[in-house]
């Protein structure tokens, strides 16, 4: 569970870090994602979902 927690803490300080440093750029970003087709961010988000997994299989073994 703990390391649950440090990955949450991870993805926060992260996120954190990107709007922290550049706050502009992220809502560009944001007006970007909008327009995309879902189809487009459901294949995004499951290759993220992938390679997060992928890295923590290898990491973890």
């Amino acid at each position: 569970m703990n390391d649950l927690w440090v990955a949450l803490g991870l993805v926060l300080a992260l996120e954190g870090t990107l709007y922290a440093l550049a706050p502009g750029a992220a809502k560009n970003f944001v007006r970007q994602i909008l327009d995309l087709p879902d189809n487009v961010l459901r294949t995004g988000g499951l290759a993220a979902l992938a390679i997060g997994v992928a890295i923590v299989w290898l990491v973890r073994g």
